[in-house]
């Protein structure tokens, strides 16, 4: 690992030649929005965004995607996306989220689709300029990011500090010119905007520390909250759509007219989403709304830690509070409740 400097415009230079030879997807402006788009020119990516409208995760999980093809009598072809990218702009908490989607897709059945998509990807994370309204990040220990990057670029004002983490991280800043070594002046200017961050990250602050989140939720099963919430529930599912940490799927096949040949393909699907948890003979084990949004945060703060060693699925983001029209989906709502409620162990 090494910090190197760079001025802003040998930064736009280097990016410029990243484009030559490679497909770059970068932050671009999209109305007065922000989102994730391949990018032609270095002068349409945008570092100093607040969030954008989807996580980077839809480019290793697909929101609908082939997995294989198969005809009768050829047997059946696994489909992989093989295409080698550089996804730049990512925020700390996207990142950590996207090292939260590689544990969970790498254990127990190795999802080699996703996998083949993360190994060909270099990332270029980006810490916050512009915090959105609703970002949370500093209450979720994740406005700042150790790893999972192949390279982290820190705005220090006059220029970038540029951590170059990995392998692909070395092969990528080949490409740029005017690189120096950073020094104390520069590190320190860099940890004085992560300690800012800690504080700008957080419009909504959290009454207990994430680890607590698991075991206040042993205890909070039966509370009213889940009911009073779901009250005005759309069951809409744009809280898990905008979610980064989000990975639920449905897998269907597809006949062509042929009868003899088809596909297999999954498509994201949510928990909050009327028929979500319909299995054969039209049974619904989560048939209330009440139930369904009881899920969605106990997923994020007791399911899926224990599967992952103890990290909230939930990085903090804010998508899910700009997303939610009858305005329920705060997490950090929820778990304020529960820690006046109920007290902390």
């Amino acid at each position: 690992m090494s910090v190197k400097k760079i001025n802003k415009d040998a930064f736009i230079s280097f990016v410029d030649q990243l484009i030559k030879g490679r497909n770059v997807i970068g932050v671009q402006a999209n109305g007065d929005r922000f989102d994730f788009a391949p990018l032609d020119s270095a002068k349409d990516l945008r570092l100093d965004y607040d969030h954008t409208l989807q996580p980077p995760k839809k480019y290793f999980l697909p929101p609908v995607e082939t997995l294989l093809t198969y005809d009768i009598g050829a047997g059946y072809k696994s489909v992989f996306d093989d295409a080698k990218f550089v996804l730049i702009g990512v925020h700390p908490y996207d990142m950590v989220a996207m090292n939260q989607m590689d544990r969970i897709f790498s254990q127990d059945n190795y999802d080699a689709h996703y996998m083949r998509r993360r190994n060909n990807a270099a990332i270029i994370a980006s810490d916050v300029v512009t915090p959105s309204k609703n970002v949370f990040a500093g209450s979720m220990g994740t406005a700042t990011v150790k790893e999972g990057f192949d390279i982290l670029i820190t705005d220090i004002g006059d220029a970038y500090l540029a951590e170059i983490a990995s392998k692909k991280g070395q092969e990528l800043a080949a490409k740029a010119d005017g690189l120096v070594a950073a020094t104390k002046s520069d590190l320190k200017k860099r940890q004085d905007v992560w300690a800012e961050n800690q504080s700008r990250l957080n419009k909504h602050q959290l009454k207990c520390k994430p680890c607590d989140i698991p075991r206040l939720l042993d205890r909070a099963y039966s509370h009213p909250v889940w009911q009073e919430k779901a009250e005005t529930c759309f069951s809409c599912g744009s809280c898990n759509l905008v979610c980064p940490t989000c990975y639920c799927f449905n897998v269907q096949d597809y006949v062509n007219w042929d009868m003899k040949s088809g596909s297999r393909e999954r498509a994201w699907d949510g928990c909050l989403l009327d028929g979500f948890a319909k299995v054969a003979g039209g049974h619904d084990f989560r048939k209330n709304r009440a139930d369904r949004f009881r899920h969605r945060l106990y997923r994020k703060g007791k399911y899926v830690p224990a599967k992952i060693g103890g990290e909230i699925a939930c990085v903090g983001c804010g998508r899910c509070i700009d997303a939610c029209l009858p305005d329920i989906a705060n997490p950090v709502n929820v778990y304020n409740r529960l820690v006046d409620d109920l007290g902390l162990e």
